[in-house]
């Protein structure tokens, strides 16, 4: 069933959103050749505790870190490791999420490791530009199926695929509440968006196939050719007149 918030639980959502994208902020500017994602994980865990919140991913179904690192191939939920060093050419996705008050935000980045190759830059800017797209259609009456497919077209006309086995959700009380956000869809399908929800819109675009396979480790999962992937997510309360993008 999907959670219809009060404007009191927004605002509490919007002080969580708040401190999250400030930590994201100050962890982006950490990412750089010769630093390891176990140490980016550290960092992410220190700042967010600092703030007076809790870690929302570590130990989420057996989830063992505060924040997922997905580097090149890596779409999503890839597990911080002592022994993966950046360097300059790849682009790593930070994906976290922090509770707040009881109440659960949820935001992804991704950036580039050094100098980085045009198609690389191209892919990042193409999925940072979907998740716009996205958010711009976020208002009462429109449906998920709306949001997707204007993720999808764009998308797609870049010469991109779109990932469709993982997608955007509900978010609240819970990390993960209905509805499901899909990156791509037909217009006028799915639910449609009331006053008072809570979403998180997050496209997951390939620089090849959409397809994906999960990894050994049964967390991280991968562009099934090996092309590179890149993630951009926020959560986003729909209001009156649009949307409002709480992790700003």
């Amino acid at each position: 069933m999907t959670s219809i918030k009060t404007p009191q639980e927004i605002e509490i959502m919007q002080e969580g959103g708040h401190m999250l994208a400030e930590i994201m902020k100050e962890l982006l500017e950490c990412v750089k050749p010769g630093i390891t994602t176990a140490e980016l994980d550290k960092l992410a865990e220190a700042k967010i505790k600092k703030a007076g919140a809790k870690p929302a991913f570590l130990n989420y179904q057996g989830f063992p870190a505060t924040m997922c690192t997905s580097v090149n191939e890596q779409v999503v939920h890839a597990i911080p490791s002592a022994q993966k060093i950046l360097v300059s050419g790849d682009i790593i996705t930070l994906d976290l999420g922090l509770i707040h008050r009881g109440y659960y935000l949820d935001m992804a980045r991704t950036v580039p490791v050094g100098e980085i190759s045009l198609e690389a830059a191209r892919l990042v800017r193409v999925t940072k530009e979907a998740l716009s797209r996205g958010i711009a259609k976020v208002k009462p009456g429109v449906t998920v199926g709306d949001i997707g497919n204007a993720i999808q077209k764009f998308v797609e006309k870049q010469g991109f695929g779109v990932v469709r086995e993982l997608c955007g959700h509900g978010i609240g009380r819970e990390l993960h509440e209905e509805p499901q956000v899909l990156n791509y869809g037909k217009t006028r399908t799915g639910t449609k968006l009331q006053e008072g929800m809570v979403i998180c819109v997050e496209p997951m675009v390939t620089a090849g196939d959409w397809n994906v396979k999960r990894a050994k480790d049964g967390q991280t999962f991968l562009t099934r050719d090996g092309s590179l992937s890149a993630h951009f997510e926020d959560t986003i309360a729909v209001c009156a007149n649009g949307a409002e993008v709480l992790t700003l």
